[in-house]
């Protein structure tokens, strides 16, 4: 990878200040010399120690089943990292299993059987390795080449062999795989990729011969397809070139004449359908009367109940679904919040799954399930997640409201939906808009440490705006930033200002911007956008020119993200792209900024981060910069994660609360 290429605006002063700018930098190095510092001033011992009960908060996320069915496999953190734990029975102790310095990833156990296979990666480079571990005596063995990047595992229904994603054949493309985990020299390619998309397993047939593949394009376009393991020959189900459309493969039925998906090819909204293997079939659309995304399923082993989770206006609502009849029913007896990780037992007596709320952090929940498909009964919380000795019953639940924007919807003036968190009290308060990434992304009501943690020790507003682009609103919504209407989406943001202005108890000249990788890239446009109507802005490993973002990213992905951008290679989008990228425009950047990057990021390269602290620097602004040497794209250790959030709340004291 070329370490970055000069922007058009600023070369000559980038070459001729960067001896100059290097000797005025105060640079600190901490955990170790991991984490690097530049212009950012000691953390008082007073933020240290007012964060700590805010920075020790845990969560216990559902992984899996236990063999027999009545335990659990869960991710939580004890030490620095998320790690493997075994929980036997609700509330009991938490048996861990795992004990590496980096965060395990995906965890899957074998089909009838005890060991586990799981992903790991180093340093947050995403280049992540597969491991079978034995949860009896904790051993573990290397599965894959320790080299390419390898992940989405899927085991065949006996538990003899999985498929799984890997670059191993060029570093570049991704290719599907089959591998024994008794014999990993025996793996092999079953499906080589015809191009830079993403293609993944999905599920086995009953037999095993057959594999729902599914192959994603885009957020607007994802294929299914069906391969013969014997013959390697595939076929379309879903979606193609000639009919984008959004499809997700869930499983075949129980008597695999057909298979179940989630499709927005009936509608604006991804719902779930049924749908014939014979060629040329149309799917059967189910949840047609529910106008959002189902956006989490899960089907049973005796393929008699389907169990699915919508996301209503960024709230979770979960439904059980009779295969036969087709019909459902909602489940009334979940909180209020977020669902993830739906998975039924192995003898489908019961229902594991995440729950999330503005209160509470991430715990393990198992829904006990009747006799009949749309039979339940109770809910039982199997973990209770530390909340660092707070009373999470004081945390403030935010309020969904909408601003209006720059343009039209219809015959009305177009709306924008956001999350709004308030101190206690009248106001005016400070604000911090916190930009979701993606740019598909969606921000939800679920739980936030950080934005609790602000409310309370910085008495800031949080407002958390779901600006065009983002998911979870149909797919035109979706659809509204594409191509040359980037920075419409960035007009989104200065709408949000000025409904910040109207606003009583909201402070309209003290507001900050926050944001993480292409919401880095909203914080920067929104700098340079709206220097005058904000005082402060905190980008995390953001974008700031998306020609050498498309340049410099991972090979694996850089032609996924060409479809959401655009092509680099096109002189019309180039030009197009330059214009737009904040490093181009850094001269109308006048606030102080806070930029944190990962070196090892595959995603937005460092360089990315770099180049704009330098541009900045050169003109002389306010910049704090952060480099974590062993951490990709995010923090992922609690030592880093820890100074990053003392740093941020000195920065957003000093620039935002007491800024001039």
């Amino acid at each position: 990878m070329q370490l970055f290429r000069k922007s058009i605006f600023g070369v000559a002063i980038l070459t001729a200040v960067s001896a100059l700018a290097a000797d005025s930098i105060q640079r600190t190095e901490a955990n170790s010399g991991n984490l690097i510092m530049e212009d950012i001033p000691a953390i008082p011992d007073a933020i240290i120690n007012d964060l700590n009960q805010f920075q020790n908060v845990r969560s216990a996320s559902f992984r899996d089943w236990t063999e027999n069915g009545r335990g659990v496999y869960i991710s939580t953190r004890f030490a620095d990292v998320n790690q493997i734990h075994r929980v036997d029975m609700p509330g009991g102790a938490r048996q861990q299993i795992t004990f590496y310095k980096e965060p395990v990833g995906g965890v899957s156990r074998q089909p009838g059987g005890r060991n586990l296979i799981f992903t790991r990666d180093t340093g947050g480079s995403e280049f992540t390795q597969i491991f079978m571990l034995d949860p009896a005596d904790g051993s573990t063995k290397l599965l894959t080449d320790g080299e390419s990047r390898n992940g989405a595992t899927v085991w065949d229904r006996q538990g003899r062999r999985f498929a799984y994603q890997s670059t191993r054949r060029n570093g570049a493309s991704n290719d599907v795989w089959l591998m024994d985990p008794m014999d990993p020299a025996s793996s092999v390619m079953i499906l080589e990729s015809p191009d830079g998309t993403w293609w993944g397993p999905a599920e086995f047939s009953e037999s095993g011969s057959k594999l729902l593949i599914s192959n994603y394009v885009s957020i607007a376009d994802s294929r299914v397809y069906l391969l013969d393991l014997d013959s390697r020959q595939k076929k379309l189900m879903a979606g193609g070139r000639e009919k984008a459309s959004a499809n997700i493969p869930l499983g075949f039925d129980k008597d695999e004449g057909g298979f179940w998906l989630v499709t927005d090819s009936g509608g604006e909204f991804q719902q779930l359908a049924w749908q014939p293997l014979e060629t040329g079939a149309e799917a059967e659309i189910i949840t047609a009367d529910i106008p959002w995304d189902v956006n989490s399923a899960d089907i049973s082993h005796d393929r008699r109940r389907i169990a699915f989770a919508v996301n209503e206006n960024g709230m979770s609502r979960l439904y059980l679904l009779d295969t036969k009849t087709k019909k459902y029913r909602s489940v009334d007896n979940i909180p209020t919040g977020l669902v993830f990780g739906l998975d039924f037992s192995p003898d489908d007596r019961f229902l594991g799954m995440t729950l999330n709320t503005a209160r509470t952090p991430s715990d393990t929940f198992v829904l006990e399930l009747g006799d009949g498909p749309l039979e339940y009964f109770q809910l039982v919380r199997w973990t209770t997640s530390e909340v660092g000795g707070l009373d999470s019953s004081t945390f403030q639940t935010p309020e969904l409201i909408e601003y209006p924007t720059f343009d039209n919807d219809g015959d009305s003036q177009r709306q924008i939906p956001a999350w709004l968190y308030k101190p206690r009290g009248a106001g005016p308060f400070p604000v911090v808009v916190s930009i979701h990434g993606g740019p598909e992304g969606q921000s939800r009501p679920g739980f936030s440490s950080t934005y609790q943690m602000w409310v309370e020790k910085l008495g800031v507003a949080v407002v958390i705006p779901n600006v065009r682009g983002s998911s979870g609103y149909g797919k035109s919504y979706l659809s509204l930033d594409n191509g040359f209407r980037r920075e419409d989406s960035v007009r989104d943001i200065g709408a949000l200002l000025d409904w910040i202005a109207t606003q009583p108890d909201l402070d309209k000249e003290r507001v900050a911007v926050f944001g993480g990788s292409y919401g880095g890239y909203m914080v920067l446009a929104s700098a340079f956008h709206y220097s005058d109507k904000l005082k402060a802005a905190v980008d995390i490993v953001g974008i700031s020119n998306f020609v050498t973002f498309l340049e410099n990213t991972q090979d694996y992905r850089r032609d996924l993200r060409r479809v959401e951008y655009g092509d680099e290679r096109d002189p019309a989008m180039r030009a197009y792209l330059e214009k737009i990228s904040p490093l181009n425009n850094v001269e109308k950047i006048a606030i102080p900024m806070l930029i944190v990057q990962g070196e090892n990021d595959p995603r937005v390269p460092v360089t990315e981060s770099k180049q704009v602290v330098e541009a900045l620097r050169s003109q002389g602004q306010t910049v704090w910069f952060m480099n974590a040497l062993n951490e990709g794209h995010g923090y992922r250790k609690k030592e880093n994660r820890d100074i990053y959030q003392q740093v941020t709340v000195l920065f957003l004291q000093q620039h935002l609360i007491g800024g001039d």
